[in-house]
Protein backbone atom coordinates (compact mmCIF):
# COMPACT_ATOMS: atom_id res chain seq x y z
CA UNK A 1 0.00 0.00 0.00
CA UNK A 2 1.23 3.51 -0.85
CA UNK A 3 1.15 6.42 1.34
CA UNK A 4 -1.64 7.98 -0.25
CA UNK A 5 -3.95 4.85 -0.61
CA UNK A 6 -2.94 4.68 3.22
CA UNK A 7 -3.60 8.05 3.81
CA UNK A 8 -6.90 8.07 1.82
CA UNK A 9 -7.78 5.11 3.55
CA UNK A 10 -6.86 6.25 7.17
CA UNK A 11 -8.41 9.96 6.53
CA UNK A 12 -11.55 8.89 4.11
CA UNK A 13 -11.27 11.19 1.78
CA UNK A 14 -12.37 9.34 -1.48
CA UNK A 15 -14.56 11.11 -4.49
CA UNK A 16 -16.71 8.51 -6.45
CA UNK A 17 -15.37 7.72 -10.22
CA UNK A 18 -17.32 6.36 -12.81
CA UNK A 19 -15.14 4.08 -15.36
CA UNK A 20 -17.14 3.00 -18.64
CA UNK A 21 -15.74 -0.22 -19.44
CA UNK A 22 -16.51 -3.80 -21.30
CA UNK A 23 -18.69 -6.11 -19.24
CA UNK A 24 -16.17 -8.97 -19.28
CA UNK A 25 -13.54 -6.79 -18.18
CA UNK A 26 -15.52 -5.55 -15.29
CA UNK A 27 -16.07 -9.26 -14.36
CA UNK A 28 -12.46 -10.36 -14.74
CA UNK A 29 -11.68 -6.15 -12.40
CA UNK A 30 -14.24 -7.91 -9.97
CA UNK A 31 -12.68 -10.93 -9.88
CA UNK A 32 -9.14 -9.87 -9.18
CA UNK A 33 -9.84 -7.78 -6.40
CA UNK A 34 -12.09 -10.49 -4.62
CA UNK A 35 -8.64 -12.77 -5.07
CA UNK A 36 -6.91 -10.01 -3.74
CA UNK A 37 -9.37 -9.32 -0.88
CA UNK A 38 -9.63 -5.59 -2.34
CA UNK A 39 -12.03 -3.78 -3.89
CA UNK A 40 -11.94 -2.45 -7.50
CA UNK A 41 -11.69 1.14 -6.63
CA UNK A 42 -8.72 0.34 -4.50
CA UNK A 43 -6.95 -1.41 -7.37
CA UNK A 44 -7.68 0.99 -10.07
CA UNK A 45 -6.43 3.91 -7.32
CA UNK A 46 -2.88 1.58 -6.30
CA UNK A 47 -2.95 1.36 -10.39
CA UNK A 48 -2.80 4.91 -11.02
CA UNK A 49 -0.49 5.60 -7.72
CA UNK A 50 2.02 2.96 -9.11
CA UNK A 51 2.20 4.83 -12.35
CA UNK A 52 2.75 8.08 -11.21
CA UNK A 53 5.37 6.77 -8.26
CA UNK A 54 7.27 4.87 -11.35
CA UNK A 55 7.76 8.64 -12.88
CA UNK A 56 9.39 9.90 -10.03
CA UNK A 57 11.69 6.99 -9.01
CA UNK A 58 12.22 7.28 -12.68
CA UNK A 59 15.67 9.30 -13.14
CA UNK A 60 15.81 11.86 -15.83
CA UNK A 61 18.29 11.82 -18.76
CA UNK A 62 19.91 14.05 -20.52
CA UNK A 63 19.33 15.17 -23.74
CA UNK A 64 22.43 14.41 -25.42
CA UNK A 65 21.91 10.66 -23.37
CA UNK A 66 18.14 10.52 -24.85
CA UNK A 67 18.68 11.28 -28.23
CA UNK A 68 21.05 8.34 -28.53
CA UNK A 69 18.96 6.10 -26.93
CA UNK A 70 17.85 3.43 -29.67
CA UNK A 71 20.87 4.56 -32.28
CA UNK A 72 22.24 0.89 -32.45
CA UNK A 73 18.74 -0.85 -32.67
CA UNK A 74 19.33 -3.46 -34.56
CA UNK A 75 22.82 -3.83 -34.97
CA UNK A 76 25.43 -6.18 -33.36
CA UNK A 77 28.09 -4.51 -31.56
CA UNK A 78 30.76 -6.87 -30.05
CA UNK A 79 32.93 -6.34 -27.30
CA UNK A 80 36.06 -7.24 -30.07
CA UNK A 81 34.03 -4.06 -32.18
CA UNK A 82 34.49 -1.61 -29.27
CA UNK A 83 38.12 -2.68 -28.79
CA UNK A 84 38.93 -2.44 -32.07
CA UNK A 85 37.54 1.04 -31.90
CA UNK A 86 39.37 2.29 -28.82
CA UNK A 87 42.60 1.35 -30.36
CA UNK A 88 42.09 3.28 -33.58
CA UNK A 89 40.70 6.26 -31.64
CA UNK A 90 43.62 6.39 -29.59
CA UNK A 91 46.49 5.45 -31.77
Amino acid sequence: MTRRTAFNNLYGMNTKLTLRMDEELIQTAKTEANRRGKSVSQMVGEFFDALTSRRRDKPEIPPITASLVGILKGHRVSESDYRKHLREKHS
